[in-house]
């Protein structure tokens, strides 16, 4: 999967990973992926309902060694 751009989100508290992504998918264009790298343990529900109530697609979550990675696709 190829990203626009990776946002290390690491070690932010509830809402910065989400405000931060949100920042970040505003700069990519319709179709780019952001992929999100960050420890919240609530970002899990909050970039999901974030992206499905903003038109984006969740590509994929996985999570590795403490680390939640998220792919969205702007819509």
């Amino acid at each position: 999967m190829k990203t626009a751009k990776v946002l290390d989100a690491k070690g932010l508290a509830c809402p910065m990973p989400l405000v931060k992504t949100k920042m970040s998918i505003a700069q990519l264009e319709a179709g780019q992926i952001l992929e999100i790298h960050t420890t919240d343990k609530g970002a899990k529900n909050d970039l999901t309902a974030w992206a499905l109530s903003g038109g984006h697609e969740l590509l994929n979550y996985e999570e590795e060694n403490g680390v939640l990675k998220f792919w969205i696709k702007k819509g």
